[in-house]
């Protein structure tokens, strides 16, 4: 097959092939990702001195806590919240800088959190951070988990502006109560769009939770290695089609499949 023939057949993602694309990446990747949060969190929070990684709102509190009544600080739980700013604003940067917008932006940020997500894994198989997760070693992976996901939170903000949260779940719980209130009420229902919410809402809120579970399972059985259940499902994130669109062999240019 010629060259011709072969962008013929799959052509570059045109303008009007990028919102079907983006729908079916909304639909897909929300639920992959807050699987991700839930065993990061959980893992994070047994394995690194019960530091949030995916959930800021958690360290901003224990922060406020001992701003006021004192105790014992462990000082990743107060560098999350900073690092987290500095994270979020170089994953703009780079997202900035790559001129990428929609699937293919998504792609770009998945495989960043990837890789950090490996750099996790890699230090704590070497340096196993859970037997002392006050170690200066421990609070370096505890920052690197934290720059992880602050790139999830920026990736559904830049590229699935539409998205609900993967790791925040209280809205989450919020709309799939309030949708039920309405479908259960048989009236007028007070929300627009309540069965697809609720849809939405509940996937997220199994996902995390189901990786809360898995990941407590893991750090049991495994220990550090834990963390290499969400190094291969945020593996599967960038390599896993959308639609019918797909990346090239470095996962950036998108096209569209025939």
């Amino acid at each position: 097959m010629s060259v011709t023939d072969s962008r013929a057949t799959h052509p570059r993602l045109s303008t009007s092939d990028a919102p079907s694309a983006l729908s079916q990446l909304e639909k897909r990747l929300p639920t992959l990702l807050s699987v991700i949060a839930g065993m990061v969190d959980l893992t994070g929070f047994l394995n690194l001195g019960n530091l949030f990684t995916a959930h800021i709102t958690g360290n901003l509190v224990v922060v406020a806590a001992l701003v006021v009544r004192g105790g014992r600080v462990n000082p990743p739980q107060i560098l999350a919240i900073p690092v987290f700013i500095l994270a979020v604003a170089a994953i703009w940067l780079v997202a900035r800088t790559s001129g990428r917008r929609g699937p293919s932006l998504a792609r770009l940020l998945l495989l960043i959190q990837f890789l950090l997500l490996a750099g996790v894994l890699i230090f704590s198989a070497i340096t196993k951070p859970s037997a002392n997760p006050h170690s200066l070693m421990a609070g370096i992976i505890a920052m690197i988990a934290v720059s992880a996901m602050a790139c999830q939170f920026t990736l559904l903000r830049l590229a699935l502006p539409v998205a609900p949260s993967t790791a925040v779940m209280t809205g989450n719980l919020t709309n799939t109560v309030l949708s039920l209130m309405d479908a259960l009420w048989r009236a007028q229902p007070l929300m627009t769009g309540d069965a697809e919410r609720l849809k939405v809402s509940l996937h997220l809120l199994i996902g995390f939770f189901g990786g809360c579970v898995v990941a407590a399972a893991a750090v049991s059985l495994l220990g550090d290695w834990a963390w290499s259940f969400p190094v291969v499902l945020a593996a599967v994130a960038v390599t896993m089609p959308y639609g019918g669109v797909s990346c090239d062999e470095n996962g950036f240019a998108c096209t569209a499949g025939s």
